[in-house]
């Protein structure tokens, strides 16, 4: 599962860190939902982000795959739920309208915004990385623009 920590130094975007967290194959479905659980509470607790962003989901036809990324949704929610802090959803056109101003972009166009906007030498990997990266990007966008209209949503 990727994750990014996004902020604003002046008027650019800086990523404050990102990464992924990541559980072996062979673990028990319960420990890697534990894992990802214990995971994002450190990175919460660590970094103390001021609102948490996720992606909404959207699959078509492969099931088992949105059911997996579903409970680690899940995982990710609780977490934000245990910790006080609160969640604002984007669909991927939001996600992509933020980062590279047009909502059909394709994820190369995407991955090379996040690493353009945030100063980054490379495009962040593995994918699910530079995609964490783009939904907090949009956060970002959002909370800024939220501030210059005086906190209104």
């Amino acid at each position: 599962m990727g994750y990014g920590i996004v902020e604003f130094a002046g008027s650019r975007e800086k990523a404050v860190t990102f990464g992924a967290l990541t559980t072996p194959a062979d673990m028990l479905p319960e420990k890697r939902l534990q894992h990802l659980y214990r995971g994002v509470v450190e990175l919460m607790l660590t970094y103390k982000p001021e609102v948490l962003a996720v992606e909404e989901l959207f699959f078509g036809r492969n099931v088992t795959t949105a059911i997996h990324v579903g409970q680690a949704r899940g995982v990710v929610l609780l977490a934000a739920a245990d910790n006080g802090i609160p969640v604002r959803e984007f669909t991927p056109m939001q996600v992509k309208m933020a980062v590279t101003g047009y909502g059909r972009a394709d994820k190369p166009q995407v991955q090379a915004m996040v690493k353009t906007l945030l100063g980054l030498p490379q495009v962040p990997k593995p994918d699910d990385v530079a995609d964490a990266l783009a939904v907090a990007i949009a956060a970002l966008h959002g909370s800024n623009l939220s501030t210059r209209l005086g906190g209104l949503r």
